[in-house]
């Protein structure tokens, strides 16, 4: 079972001056789901090298057993340090794709020609494709062998609005997840802000904020066995 997980190499947050990246619980939850599950992990960003870390989620209130675990382990730790380019990456070499969240999907994954082939591939051979909090964004562009939205008549769920209004950004972002996957004809449904929600169709698996972040995991191991 080999799975990608995909980073931003977005490190700043629009003209606000303030950094951003991926959110480090986004990336360890998961990781550690996975790799107990006994999936080979492969890291990937559009720049390749050590992908930027968005300062917040360092902060004590959002360190976790697993944000700790995977700082004190040197194979994770080479591993983030020397991420893939994701220009090189084959689809054909995985059997899933897991996208972290953070803010900076929204500006360098969006719209990245690679990420949106990797992702179409994926769904043409069958293969499913998982993304938690801000991480659906990569879903903006990615179409059907029809040329329609992926992500159309499809159940789906990400950052949500209120959400985003809570954490002060909705001005700042490009744009909403929650809109973009409404506007493209998604079936978006969301839980309490900062509960765990998790959304499961067919191929796609997505999940609302970190708190969602160990069950789009276990929801994309479901998605493997099933």
């Amino acid at each position: 079972m080999k799975i990608l997980m995909v980073l931003t190499s977005h490190d700043q947050l629009g003209d606000t001056g303030e950094p951003t990246g991926f959110w480090l619980e986004e990336l360890a939850a998961p990781y550690y789901r996975l790799k107990d599950a006994g999936a080979q992990i492969t890291l990937a960003s559009p720049k390749g090298g050590r992908p930027p870390l968005d300062p917040k989620s360092h902060a004590p209130d959002f360190m976790t057993d697993d944000t700790r675990r995977f700082e004190a382990d040197a194979e994770a730790m080479a591993a983030l340090d020397n991420t893939h380019p994701l220009a090189r990456i084959k689809a054909d070499e995985f059997d899933a794709v897991f996208y972290p969240g953070g803010h900076g999907p929204l500006w360098d994954l969006a719209g990245n020609a690679a990420s949106v082939g990797l992702i179409e591939r994926m769904f043409q051979s069958g293969k499913p494709v998982a993304a938690v909090c801000h991480g659906p964004a990569v879903l903006c562009h990615a179409r059907t062998h029809t040329g329609e939205p992926l992500v159309k008549d499809k159940k789906v769920t990400g950052f949500s609005n209120s959400e985003e209004a809570a954490v002060g950004l909705s001005e700042i972002v490009p744009f909403a997840i929650e809109d973009m996957l409404t506007g493209q004809g998604g079936h978006y449904s969301k839980g309490p802000d900062w509960s765990s929600h998790v959304v499961s169709d067919g191929l796609l698996i997505t999940g609302q904020n970190p708190a969602s972040s160990s069950a789009t995991a276990e929801a994309l191991l479901a998605a493997l066995k099933g």
